[in-house]
């Protein structure tokens, strides 16, 4: 008996146009997402994008963002560089003072070249600060301040 293969939620499955189909965008949306940062689809050598469950979910979130609650893309960007990243994988105050990121406001921390600090030759798409994210309720969650 064949064993079936098993995919996780972040697994890329799906290109682009089927994406688009999905979300009734069109496939020149998505590429704008992706240009403003908003979504990093896996791209494979072929630059062939690809698209997993949770890119998905992260893009209804971006959707439900513009079409119900009629945010901009700008504003979309500012609350997701209120993810405080450098809580969720613990950079030391050193790698702090060196990152772009922390010192900045009104990108996510995936679209900053981190160079000499924790982020450093990390793969940003494969980070929990991205992938637990692409979820609504949790981008609430991570911004609330602690009592």
């Amino acid at each position: 008996m064949a064993q079936e293969k098993r995919f996780d939620e972040d697994t890329p499955l799906y290109t682009i146009s089927t994406v688009a189909k999905m979300l009734g965008v069109s496939v020149h949306t998505l590429r704008l997402y992706e240009h403003e940062g908003l979504v990093m689809p896996f791209k494979k050598e072929s630059s062939h994008r690809l698209y997993s469950d949770t890119d998905i979910e992260r893009l209804n979130c971006i959707r439900k963002a513009i079409t119900k609650q009629k945010f901009s893309i700008p504003a979309i960007k500012t609350i997701y560089s209120l993810i405080p990243c450098w809580e969720i994988v613990h950079c030391t105050k050193e790698d702090r003072t060196k990152c772009d990121f922390f010192n900045s406001h009104g990108s996510p921390c995936w679209t900053f070249k981190h160079s000499n600090n924790y982020c450093t030759g990390r793969t940003c798409r494969n980070c929990d600060v991205y992938k637990h994210y692409a979820y609504c309720d949790k981008i609430k969650d991570a911004i609330k301040t602690k009592e």
